[in-house]
């Protein structure tokens, strides 16, 4: 077994138990914290099948965004936990038929024609997985990736229509109307007339 086997086999039991625990743990913060473990595991392994844009593309995105979001939402919420785990078991048996249906999947996909178990191919110097996997995303898969950018931007947009309300009593800014007001409309000079105190004897004492 050479060197990269023993990286790899290391990685994926991370991998593994920082995925159980993430699912395991009882506080949000340390499951979102083991999957932030899990994240930086598999931009291990992603480096060694020599993928190294995907591999930093999952540091910096998820991890460097998408946790750290998520971090600050569950520290900021007061989350019931014995509400959340009511339900545990009630669900369980979906769950493994769900996790079952994805190990299939998963299987299929590491014994199919193209991909393997074995080491990839040592690529030259000026070789770019950046470029090759654009050149890929659009040539091959145009259509999957302008139906993905659809879809996304259709949720955007429900989200937002969702979320946006009208309510009567909102205060809201309308820049448009800041930019058309003047100076004459605004500002307001007011020509006060100098008021001379009243003079009285007892100031003099």
């Amino acid at each position: 077994m050479d060197f990269a086997s023993v990286v790899f086999y290391f990685l994926a039991a991370i991998l593994l138990l920082s995925g159980l625990r993430v699912i395991t743990a009882k506080n949000p913060v340390h499951a979102a914290l083991a999957l932030v473990l899990a994240f930086f595991t598999a931009a291990g392994i992603w480096l060694l099948l020599e993928a190294e844009f995907l591999a930093i593309t999952l540091v910096l995105v998820y991890v460097g965004a998408v946790m750290v979001l998520f971090l600050f939402v569950v520290m900021m919420l007061d989350i019931n936990l014995e509400e959340l785990r009511r339900g545990f078991w009630d669900y369980l048996p979906f769950a493994a038929l769900v996790a079952g249906l994805m190990i299939i999947q998963m299987v299929l996909v590491l014994w199919g024609r193209d991909f393997g178990l074995e080491a990839p191919v040592p690529k030259p110097a000026d070789y770019s997985n950046t470029k090759e996997l654009g050149r890929v995303l659009y040539t091959d898969y145009v259509y999957a990736f302008e139906l993905a950018a659809v879809i996304l931007l259709v949720a955007i947009v429900a989200a937002i229509a969702l979320t946006l309300r009208r309510r009567p009593n909102r205060k809201v800014v309308d820049p448009a109307w800041q930019v058309k007001q003047k100076r004459e409309g605004r500002v307001y000079m007011v020509n006060l007339k100098p008021q001379k105190p009243e003079y009285k004897a007892e100031d003099e004492e």
